[in-house]
């Protein structure tokens, strides 16, 4: 294993930190601090994708990143949580970074070991965990289950409140796909495998998913369907969640699914036609008040132009709001990575002066692609201020963060580089570029 260890000198920690305030109206008052950490891949948008579950992980005192190099090689970093310095290791695993699909997700159990998988499009799964809790000394590739392996796509770690982790992928391809849940247990160290079809797409479909857990130990799932490999047959968003580590799942009305879910059995929370710029794979959270969030953009159809939305249940029905601060017309359509002039979303949701706040990070051209975030100190409200959290262009980026950080303290880090993407997976042929930490906590 090639290993490198860099210690940031004092000049160098000048240099690659930019600390500001960004003060908006009223209350708001927001400290952002920009970490460097090193360089990485940069001509795909593999390392800054939205469906990093998740790109940065804190454990106890100490916080881990992974990215992919120039070299296409599988790296990770570890720090004390808010610290200057990192700790890089290249460890002995490569990927294909031409293809934005295979990115790398990171997790770190309730004892400390670190799970890792990458590089899959349809292909047999890489997994590997760390030798001892803590380390960045990761063992050889192994099996989690030995079953439905062969064809992963968007493997995602979730962590439940007792430790334990779920594993959520895609067995089969874009429009003909099921969806696989595994669990880990840290009492046996063993996975086992809950659904080898979970969402049936009855060979005519599959589900684009996003999911969270709370602090109830909840596990919550929304999902659009897709019809074929094109982007523009997306439509409709439906929900499940699960109260018993995913053995069975429910609707939001606590009805019991008979599994697989299927498109005829689904809840369907937000009716959104094909042809509707409807992205896929965005974001979802679990409010502290019990609240339920979910993320996304669209077109509706009396508007020309998508919006980013946000769906919540109100405690009894499911409701939309529409952040309506984008002017540009685009459209999605064809298959593969798409070059989007906005990103796809990531939420936050907390409560202050009993009043529900959400934070919605973004990129958009409009800004000159920089890292935004929009904020609405009442759900109730549909007042949201928009600022940039950063000053310089990430192109094609997309916010992915560190959960276990925001439960366990309510601070935000972000992923952050800047990175270039091609339309239907092309390569846009660059430097690598300086990947970075965004340190953020609503005040």
């Amino acid at each position: 294993m090639d290993t490198r260890i860099r210690w940031i000198t004092f000049f160098t920690v000048i240099n690659s930190i930019v600390s500001f305030s960004l003060h908006a109206q009223g209350n708001n008052n927001y400290l952002v601090n920009l970490v460097n950490v090193d360089s990485g891949w940069a001509s795909t948008s593999i390392n800054t994708v939205v469906f990093r579950k998740n790109s940065l992980v804190t454990w106890k005192n100490y916080q881990f990143i992974a990215y992919y190099d120039a070299e296409k090689n599988v790296v990770l970093g570890k720090r004390k949580t808010g610290a200057d310095v990192w700790e890089i290791r290249r460890t002995k695993y490569k990927g294909h970074p031409e293809d934005a699909h295979n990115s790398i997700s990171i997790m770190a159990d309730g004892d400390g070991y670190l799970h890792m998988t990458w590089d899959h499009h349809n292909d047999p799964l890489n997994y590997c965990k760390s030798k001892s809790p803590g380390s960045m000394e990761m063992s050889d590739k192994i099996l989690m289950t030995g079953k439905n392996e062969q064809r992963v796509t968007y493997p995602e770690f979730y962590k439940l409140k007792n430790g334990n982790l779920l594993f959520f992928y895609r067995n089969g391809e874009s429009g003909k796909g099921n969806l696989i849940l595994n669990r880990y247990d840290v009492q046996t160290k063993q996975w086992t495998q809950l659904h080898d079809n979970l969402i049936d797409g009855e060979g005519k479909r599959n589900a684009y998913w996003q999911a969270c857990t709370d602090n109830k130990g909840n596990i919550h799932l929304s999902w659009v369907w897709r019809e074929s490999p094109d982007v523009a047959s997306n439509h409709d968003l439906c929900y499940a969640y699960s109260n018993d580590e995913g053995k069975t799942w429910l609707t939001s009305s606590n009805k019991k699914y008979e599994l697989p879910v299927t498109a005829a059995s689904a809840e369907y929370i937000c009716r959104i036609p094909q042809n509707s710029d409807l992205i896929n794979q965005t974001s979802m959270v679990a409010g502290a008040a019990g609240g339920l969030y979910i993320a996304s953009y669209w077109r509706d159809k009396e508007d020309s132009i998508p919006q980013y939305h946000v769906v919540y249940k109100d405690g009894k029905d499911w409701q939309v709001k529409k952040l309506n601060f984008h002017k540009t017309k685009f459209s999605l359509s064809g298959g593969g990575t798409k070059r989007i002039p906005i990103s796809r979303p990531q939420l936050i949701s907390w409560l202050s002066y009993n009043k529900i706040h959400l934070a919605l990070f973004f990129r958009d051209e409009e800004r000159g692609n920089k890292v935004s975030v929009a904020v609405a100190n009442d759900i109730l409200s549909d007042q949201w201020e928009i600022k940039d959290l950063a000053g310089v262009a990430v192109n094609a980026w997309e916010p992915s963060y560190d959960t276990e950080l925001w439960q366990q303290k309510q601070v935000i880090n972000l992923f952050v580089q800047k990175t270039e993407q091609g339309d239907g997976e092309k390569q846009v042929t660059t430097p690598s570029q300086m990947v970075k930490v965004l340190e953020w906590k609503p005040l």
